[in-house]
């Protein structure tokens, strides 16, 4: 199965909090090259003009609305696990994640139905386990870009017929424009043998050496395989928090994962096709 052919790949490292646009990033790769560049890398609070989540996520789906010839990684579960959802299809999911009052209360309501019925609160997707994800989708520390991605930017983008939600919209691909699938920079580090704690520091202070000296070995495996100009890796260094840089490996495991990944089977698995899948 051939995918549409990509100009740019962005990564997109997504966040639900209330002023969500302070710590998500996007980074932009230009792919029509033999080796993709890194031309872009800003938060979403610079590209959209403000960091509230209500300014940021219409933002956010009108930019890649306007893209042609893209492919969109985000940062952010996609879906639940099938045992989770009395949705029968992925649109009607999202619609059902919309019924939920907000992010807290979708996730306490899935935790508390789960040790119900199977005995633990956190139950994962097969992706989870096979991409090696940090968390379950609903997992209290990432509830809120569950809720936000699928509620305020999937279920919106699903909406338009030109744009392919992989793995949901395989029978899309032949009129896609651009392609939005879910990934996971953790994973995307794990699978390529890199360090993939040490370098995160949450809050606003000047970042630590040892945090520096980590995300320095990054880079430089990065550059080995893509080109980054000393101004965004100067950003990605520096950022506090490390989203910039997770933006960035959010390209990078989308690009790799879309070029090198058997299509067709993930295209005839009902499972995934129902449940998601990480292109990391």
């Amino acid at each position: 199965m051939n995918l549409p052919p990509f100009k740019r790949v962005y990564g997109i490292d997504f966040s639900g909090a209330r002023l969500a646009g302070l710590t998500a990033w996007r980074a932009v790769l230009d792919t029509q090259n033999p080796r993709p560049r890194l031309i872009a890398l800003a938060s979403l609070a610079s590209l959209a003009g403000s960091a509230a989540r209500e300014v940021v996520f219409p933002w956010l789906v009108a930019d890649i609305l306007a893209a042609r010839a893209v492919a969109v990684g985000i940062d952010a579960p996609f879906s639940m696990p099938l045992s989770m959802t009395p949705a029968a299809t992925y649109r009607d999911e999202l619609s059902w994640v919309s019924t939920f009052r907000d992010a807290r209360a979708m996730g306490r309501t899935l935790a508390d139905d789960a040790l119900l019925r199977f005995g633990v609160r956190h139950v994962r997707r097969e992706t989870d386990r096979i991409n090696r994800t940090p968390f379950d989708s609903y997992h209290y520390r990432i509830v809120y870009q569950t809720f936000h991605v699928m509620r305020d930017v999937c279920r919106v983008l699903s909406r338009d017929a030109h744009t392919a939600i992989l793995p949901f919209d395989y029978t899309r691909l032949g009129e896609a424009e651009r392609v939005v699938v879910e990934t996971c920079p953790s994973s995307t580090l794990k699978r390529l043998g890199l360090p993939f704690r040490g370098y995160k520091q949450p809050g606003k202070a000047p970042v630590a050496p040892e945090k520096v000296k980590v995300r320095a070995v990054l880079l430089a495996a990065l550059r080995e395989r893509m080109e980054v100009p000393a101004e965004f890796a100067e950003q990605a260094l520096l950022n506090p928090g490390g989203d910039a840089l997770d933006a960035i490996l959010a390209a990078w495991g989308t690009f790799e994962s879309l070029s090198t990944s058997d299509h067709e089977c993930l295209r005839s698995d009902a499972q995934v096709c129902r449940e998601g899948w990480v292109y990391a």
